[in-house]
């Protein structure tokens, strides 16, 4: 048996985007505790305050599953910050829409990721702020835009207790 390890001839990027990521979430979850929303709550605020919206097109944009997001508006609707209410166009679709609540906590909600995310990026210098964003914009409108079908499940690698 040997214990040569392959040398490594390129960054391990996909574990410094899922280990940037995933502290990135914890910041946010926890800034957003403090009003009673969660990053899953607030992205599904404001999709539903960008137009009228079913909840299988918000889960689309949300980049989640059905089960998630119906326990998502059932959350938003007990708090009194969304309901569900039948379509102006289709009425056999339900839409969901932002109580005047629900738009003040989002509004709020906003400025908080606006300063978590200016928190993170006040870590790198000046000059090199505006070129990161640039460049993580490319490769996620670009060559990662889009998940590649595999017959594996991909999930989530398991966290280390803080």
């Amino acid at each position: 048996m040997t214990n040569q390890q392959p040398v490594r001839t390129v960054e391990d990027l996909t574990g410094l985007l899922n280990h940037a990521g995933h502290v990135l979430e914890t910041r946010l979850t926890a800034a957003l505790a403090e009003i009673g929303l969660t990053p899953r709550t607030q992205c599904v605020l404001l999709h539903a305050l960008e137009a009228e919206r079913t909840q299988i097109q918000i889960a689309e944009l949300a980049y989640l599953d059905k089960t998630t997001m119906v326990v998502t508006v059932d959350a938003l609707e007990r708090a009194d910050l969304a309901v569900r209410r039948p379509s102006s166009t289709d009425r056999r679709a339900r839409i969901i829409a932002v109580t005047e609540a629900g738009a003040r906590v989002a509004a709020e909600g906003q400025r908080i990721v606006d300063r978590v995310h200016a928190e993170a990026l006040a870590a790198l210098p000046e000059g090199e702020r505006e070129p990161f964003v640039g460049a993580l914009t490319r490769l996620v409108e670009g060559h990662l835009a889009t998940p590649v079908q595999s017959g594996q499940q991909v999930r989530r690698a398991r966290q280390r207790a803080i």
